[in-house]
């Protein structure tokens, strides 16, 4: 399929081939689903919502329920609020979630809808039933990312929900830590929880899809699973010692709203990818009240064991690495403490932090390292051609250039759409470290089994 990608690079100011992103308003659809009884609502035409409910369901294997404004021309023309007061009414009638999390589209950006003004009306003609909320993110699809719309929907979480709490704990009270998990699995979310309880906090994660989007086959179809946080959670954001904030594009700005509105401090995290990055987020917990068990210094060590047992094998090895800036960082982290080579570090997500961050993390390295956000596919192919690589890293969308140049690939990030149980199964934590190891293990010595002559094919390397 990618044939004719030409070796030389030229200069695009306007042009983008392959994206390495996809819209604002999926992201917004994706942290939205992570509130207990919450229904994401599009504001847009029908098209955007189904194109959303069906990319997310392709990555999570489960049914993705949305509403949708629906718009026809006319709306294009006069304006959707009738739209959105007629759905909410159908949507609370017909569903009856607890909250529903409106996020527009281009349509209706373009248009200039006030959100705010439209909900305000719905609650004048008692659309909005007591005791239900309606709650709103602005996720122009032309600008950003679906990683900034992600970040848009929690910091609106935040917005809505998040207040001062004069009353302090008491004593006996299990100090609480509220948690910004970032774009990642409802696996990694369950970890992230799992390590901070381990540490005797409790927790307060939002969004949460844990419980959402990795649930069990019952036989019984349930419209509003179990998981998510809960708007009483939300509420009582102002009684955690901290928020944490996995990951500075997908978290950073709820986790300051919080702070601004609830007088919580806030920490920015990395995501805890790989060894560093999980060492970070531990310490930090401990700092917080948190203690460290024992438990979680053995998987540590079990880590430490595995990466010496394989440095052999990483050592030297170049890698390109492409997806959601919050990702591609840790994994530059995790894949220069394996003895790798990052050569190659691409995010569809604009920004210039990323290539500050990339630069600093690499640090001599980086001279010799193409690094760029807003970036796309074709250009990353073109690295490749250029400087091939021994391993990529990226979402399924990488496929195409790993069959054409012929490189190892393990899919990590979003959106996986052409393989199964990265929801059930955590990259995040010492675990999810041993188990992404072992996947870029398998990979790089499978090509070294498959292009081995008969007198290097061993059964022991």
């Amino acid at each position: 399929m990618l044939d004719h990608t030409p070796l030389p690079l030229a200069e695009r100011s306007a042009l983008t081939i392959n994206p390495a992103k996809t819209c604002q308003p999926i992201g917004a659809m994706y942290a939205a689903l992570g509130i207990h009884r919450c229904l994401p609502y599009s504001h847009g035409s029908q098209g955007c919502c189904s194109y959303h409910r069906s990319h997310l369901s392709r990555h999570f294997k489960e049914p993705v329920m949305a509403a949708t404004s629906s718009f026809t021309e006319g709306s294009s023309v006069f304006g959707g609020q009738p739209n959105l007061l007629e759905g909410l009414n159908t949507v609370f009638t017909v569903y009856k979630p607890d909250v529903v999390a409106v996020h527009t589209t281009c349509l209706s950006e373009t248009i200039g809808d006030d959100i705010p003004q439209i909900v305000g009306e719905a609650r004048r003609q008692s659309i909005i039933p007591e005791g239900k909320y309606v709650i709103h993110a602005n996720t122009p699809s032309y600008v950003g990312s679906h990683v900034v719309g992600f970040s848009n929907m929690c910091t609106s979480m935040a917005s809505y929900f998040a207040e001062r709490i004069e009353t302090k704990p008491r004593s006996t009270d299990r100090r609480q830590v509220n948690i910004v998990p970032g774009f990642v699995d409802p696996s990694d979310m369950r970890e992230v929880r799992r390590l901070t309880e381990a540490t005797g906090l409790a927790v307060t994660m939002f969004p949460d899809t844990a419980g959402v989007l990795d649930t069990p086959q019952t036989g019984h179809h349930v419209f509003y699973p179990e998981g998510g946080v809960t708007v009483e959670e939300l509420k009582n954001l102002g009684r955690g010692v901290a928020t944490l904030a996995l990951g500075y594009w997908a978290s950073r700005d709820a986790a300051v709203e919080v702070e601004n509105r609830a007088d919580v401090p806030r920490e920015i995290l990395d995501l805890p990818i790989g060894i560093g990055g999980t060492d970070r987020f531990l310490k930090t917990l401990a700092f917080r009240g948190g203690q460290i068990p024992k438990a979680l210094e053995y998987e540590r060590g079990q880590l430490v064991d595995l990466m010496v047992d394989t440095q052999q094998h990483f050592y030297g090895k170049k890698v390109a690495i492409f997806g959601d800036p919050d990702h591609i960082l840790a994994l530059t982290e995790f894949c220069h403490d394996l003895g790798m080579v990052p050569v190659h570090l691409l995010t569809g997500t604009p920004g210039k932090r990323f290539a500050k961050e990339a630069t600093r993390i690499l640090g001599p390295k980086a001279a010799g390292a193409n690094i760029q956000a807003k970036g796309d596919l074709f250009l990353l192919h073109q690295w490749i051609k250029n400087e091939p690589v021994d391993l990529l890293l990226g979402n399924t969308y990488g496929k195409h250039i790993a069959r054409a140049e012929d490189i190892p690939f393990v899919r990590v990030g979003w959106p996986i759409l052409d393989r199964a149980g990265h929801t059930l199964l955590p990259t995040v934590g010492y675990n999810g470290a041993v188990r992404l190891l072992s996947r870029m293990l398998d990979a790089l010595l499978d090509r070294r089994d498959r292009d081995a002559p008969e007198h290097e094919f061993e059964l022991v390397l």
